[in-house]
């Protein structure tokens, strides 16, 4: 905890990274208990600008638009943990059996790792919308589905350095199970390297719900995400900029923050190394 403390205090970009991601947790927890609707329209208030009764103006129906911009971050925020939790879920399983036991069963794993890296986002994307109805759920599914090639790569590697170690050559020496060995051995080996790799595909997750919303490919309406804020605001960026500004700011700010967080993550367990 000390280690942390100092760390956070010694570069102001840590300080700033974590700083806005608590602030922005806690405004998406408690965003329902502000007194205002994000679906309330107004035609007579339309695309009004910034002012002290609408913090960040009006969308183009008369909704406020700031809270709008913060069940966006709830919604986007949702997106990029449950795809996160799904894709390192999915990218530890196959990384440590993969490295483990090596042979065939890492051949075909890793064959299977190539194909499916080598097929665009996008064009699966397309492919699944024409299966699954357009939603939170299926983004979710869609990005964190698709997203853990590069985490099975990842802790493949360390699950063959692991694997090398004494104390896991002498549990399979005394008779461990393979799962025993995996999951009391190898797997906390890798944990500290799997932390910085997830803090980090959750900004990753953020930045394709983004892109998929802005498609049109992802958040439906009335529901609303960041990257869906900048889809409809793209019919109104000349008399009203700011519905596009503001959700873009939102997207910057967050994908930076979580990025540094995981060069924090990393920087205190190599200094615990």
């Amino acid at each position: 905890m000390i280690k942390f403390r100092n760390l956070l205090f010694s570069s102001p970009v840590y300080t700033f990274s974590v700083i806005y991601l608590v602030l922005l947790f806690l405004l998406s927890i408690t965003a329902p208990l502000l007194p205002i609707d994000p679906n309330a329209t107004n035609v007579s208030n339309m695309s009004q600008p910034p002012s002290f009764e609408h913090l960040f103006g009006t969308d183009e129906v008369g909704r406020d638009y700031f809270i709008r911009v913060v069940y966006g971050g709830r919604v986007s925020l949702l997106v990029g943990v449950l795809a996160m939790v799904t894709a390192t879920t999915i990218g530890t399983f196959v990384g440590l059996v993969s490295g483990y036991f090596g042979g065939w069963v890492d051949n075909v794993l890793m064959r299977i790792v190539d194909v499916l890296s080598a097929i665009p986002w996008l064009v699966l994307v397309i492919v699944l919308s024409v299966f699954l109805r357009p939603g939170l759920s299926t983004i979710i599914i869609v990005i964190g589905g698709f997203s853990w090639m590069s985490i099975a790569r990842l802790i493949r590697g360390e699950t063959l350095a692991a694997k090398e170690r004494e104390y896991v050559l002498y549990g399979q020496f005394i008779g461990q199970s393979a799962s025993t060995i995996i999951f009391r051995h190898v797997f906390p080996a890798v944990l500290p390297t799997l932390i910085v790799a997830a803090s980090a595909s959750i900004s990753g997750a953020i930045m394709t719900e983004s892109a998929l919303s802005f498609l049109g490919l992802g958040i439906q309406q009335p529901m609303a995400s960041w990257g869906s804020l900048l889809q409809n605001a793209q019919s109104s960026l000349q008399r009203a900029p700011y519905m596009a500004i503001l959700p873009g700011v939102f997207v910057v700010l967050t994908v930076y923050s979580f990025n540094n967080l995981g060069d924090m993550i990393k920087a205190i367990l190599q200094k615990e190394v």
